[in-house]
């Protein structure tokens, strides 16, 4: 990420409760006779979030303020931490090594990138991460764990390095198990919060969406 990005969580009690999800653009022809013509205009999906219903006290409200203020609205994007995604596996499952496919071994090829693949039909998608968190990334090749002194992930790129002379064998399959955040911004430059309406119970509105590379 470039230097308008910085490498610190939104408040991680409030995250854990909000709410949103990838979103798609698909364009929708429907010709004369009825019939459809569909066209995706994104190769990836986008995701966006309201951090708004994860406020519940006065306290969570000045920690989303003072947030917004040093990211300066917009202007700076920061890591968001997905409660339904956030693992290369299901949520509920412990991380494993051979959780997500990387590539296959050349016996030269030392840089694998994190990526997450979804659905196991005729046309899964396959995520790019950028945003792991470092000291949870395990790795295999061939099934076999790697020894983490035998390899280095970048937290700030989502890619594994091998070290010299640790290259995978020809042939050799390499997965790895992490956990991940999301790298969004804030998708307005106004916050807007009414302290009477909040304390009656009404959720102030903190939009949020994916920085896509």
């Amino acid at each position: 990420m470039p230097a308008d990005f910085h490498e610190v969580r939104f408040p991680l009690d409030v995250s854990l409760r909000g709410s949103g999800g990838p979103s798609r653009l698909t364009e929708i022809v429907t010709l004369a006779s009825g019939r459809e013509h569909r066209n995706s205009r994104w190769a990836d999906s986008r995701r966006r979030y309201d951090a708004g219903f994860g406020i519940r006290t006065l306290d969570a409200l000045h920690a989303v303020v003072s947030f917004f203020e040093e990211r300066r609205g917009r202007l700076y994007g920061f890591r968001y931490r997905d409660r339904v995604d956030f693992r290369s596996g299901p949520p509920g499952r412990a991380i494993a090594p051979t959780d997500q496919p990387l590539g296959t071994g050349d016996g030269t090829t030392r840089v694998f990138a994190l990526a997450k693949t979804y659905g196991g039909g005729p046309l899964p998608y396959r995520r790019s991460i950028a945003k792991p968190v470092a000291e949870t990334v395990r790795v295999a090749v061939a099934g076999i764990e790697v020894a983490q002194a035998r390899f280095a992930c970048d937290a700030t790129t989502g890619l594994v390095t091998f070290a010299s002379g640790a290259a995978p064998p020809p042939g050799a399959l390499v997965t790895a198990g992490f956990a991940f955040d999301v790298p969004v911004r804030f998708d307005t430059d106004d916050l807007t919060i009414n302290l009477e309406a909040f304390t009656a119970g009404e959720i102030p509105k903190v939009p949020l969406v994916e920085i896509v590379p």
